[in-house]
């Protein structure tokens, strides 16, 4: 009998060409998928929620996959996770879903989370984790420029020029700033993002934090539509895929 199964997965993108499956490169779903056929013995179509770009991480990534039945999903699950031991990536639980669930679609909201680390020092344990800023940023003006991203806006002087999406158009549900320890952490929470959209946003509200900008700027960006006019984005490595919503 087919079953629906549901997982959430944390992993270290670092040394990976992102979620999906590269023909010519390393990707999670391609290693969870031959960690499956090593369990199941069988090839196993692996859905996610959605994309995550090379070098992006992930706390709570949403996928499902149909086989037949687990008679013994906690032996299931060790045996899935010693496969994927060695290549930083754990999968944090499993479960069963109805059949028509789809990981992807079914999807309410995507909660991402940015990192930085604001100091003179180079990075050892946060190293390929965050993205270090040496200069003082101040965080007051991003705390309020952040508040700008919220709610039903065109972004699209915020998408790579690659970017596939039929609309720019996206509601930001929430987006909010909170530093601890000497790490920033900015948090958006949408239905779905336009490709590179967080990273761009993140760049910008750096450079507001480093006085280059400030938030007639980044309004007049939102004016402009114009990605040339956009600040660079974050690098790729303080961006995590925080949780998905059903």
């Amino acid at each position: 009998m087919r079953s629906n199964y549901q997982i959430i997965i944390e992993y270290d993108g670092t040394n990976y060409n992102g979620w999906q499956y590269q023909k010519n490169g390393t990707s999670i779903q391609n290693e969870i998928e031959k960690a499956l056929k090593k369990v199941l013995k069988k090839k196993i179509k692996v859905i996610g929620s959605g994309r995550t770009d090379t070098g992006v991480h992930a706390v709570g990534q949403s996928a499902n996959f149909l086989c037949n039945k687990i008679e013994n999903v906690k032996k299931f699950l060790n045996s899935l996770n010693y496969f994927l031991s060695k290549k930083n990536i754990s999968i944090n639980s499993i479960k069963k879903k109805k059949l028509n669930f789809h990981s992807r679609y079914d999807a309410k909201k995507r909660t991402y989370k940015y990192m930085i680390v604001n100091r003179k020092n180079f990075l050892v344990l946060d190293k390929n984790r965050a993205w270090l800023v040496q200069k003082k940023l101040n965080v007051n003006y991003m705390r309020k420029a952040i508040k700008l991203f919220s709610g039903t806006h065109n972004f699209n002087a915020f998408r790579s020029s690659s970017c596939s999406a039929k609309s720019p158009v996206r509601t930001i549900e929430k987006s909010s700033l909170i530093k601890k320890d000497g790490k920033i952490i900015m948090i958006f929470s949408s239905k779905s993002f336009l490709q590179h959209q967080v990273r761009s946003m993140v760049g910008c509200l750096k450079s507001i934090g480093e006085g280059k900008w400030n938030i007639d700027k980044l309004k007049r960006l939102f004016k402009s539509r114009k990605r040339s006019l956009c600040a660079p984005p974050a690098p790729s490595s303080g961006l995590y895929l925080y949780k998905v919503t059903y």
